[in-house]
């Protein structure tokens, strides 16, 4: 398989939430798009890792996404292992993704930081000729990083006004983590929270590029600019 793009994330709804609408739109645009999560939120307080995987092929759907997978790896107990990175190293080597998404380096949940460390070394590991006889060697062209959840600059910002309504549904297919239920309802925001929510961060996102909704990203390297007259966003 040859992927153009490839978001890897710890949990089931992680992608949803940071990077569903960018997803969407480079679907729309005729790119081959794919999401692969790590673990099956296992340890979650709400709904069963079976439930959880039905609710991502769901959501898949509703991304319109050429390919959707899960590692199920122990959730709450991500470790950047040997054996983890050449489980993913050898995933990869076989999606051939030309750009890869990852989490944010920092956050709250050590799972987050966790697979943005694995999904970094894995997409190392993957362009080594002699990692794994069995694969051809494919090293990713691009790592980004979503970073909606982290309190830094974007490096830059994907318009998602046309996409945002669709992300949301795609968000909450999971019903067994955003339906309105008793179980650890103290602990959960109700639906129409969850929306509003989401919505100020986009808006907040997409205000930077002059949009409506927008989604944010940060690279570690320079971003090349061939022509100064058609950049995008005013100055003044």
């Amino acid at each position: 398989m040859n992927l153009d793009i490839l978001a890897i994330a710890a949990h089931p709804d992680d992608i949803e939430q940071t990077c569903g609408g960018t997803l969407i739109g480079m679907a729309e645009k005729g790119y081959l798009t794919g999401a692969l999560d790590l673990t099956a939120g296992d340890m979650g307080t709400r709904g069963t890792p079976e439930q959880r995987l039905e609710e991502a092929d769901a959501a898949a759907r509703q991304m319109r996404l050429h390919w959707r997978g899960n590692l199920r790896f122990p959730d709450a107990r991500l470790e950047n292992t040997l054996s983890a990175r050449m489980t993913l190293a050898v995933r990869i080597r076989e999606l051939r993704p030309r750009v890869v998404i990852l989490p944010y380096w920092e956050g709250r949940h050590p799972d987050h930081y966790r697979a943005s460390e694995l999904g970094y070394e894995a997409c190392f590991l993957a362009g080594l000729k002699k990692l794994d006889e069995y694969s051809e060697p494919h090293r990713p062209h691009k790592i980004i990083y979503a970073s909606l959840y982290a309190n830094v600059k974007p490096s830059f910002v994907v318009d998602i006004s046309a996409q945002f309504e669709t992300r949301m549904a795609a968000l909450l297919s999971y019903q067994s983590q955003y339906r309105a239920q008793d179980e650890a309802s103290g602990l959960f925001p109700q639906e129409q929270e969850i929306r509003e929510r989401l919505g100020a961060i986009a808006c907040f996102y997409g205000n930077l590029i002059g949009v409506k909704y927008g989604e944010p990203f940060v690279v570690k390297e320079t971003m090349q600019v061939d022509d100064i007259v058609n950049m995008g966003v005013r100055s003044i």
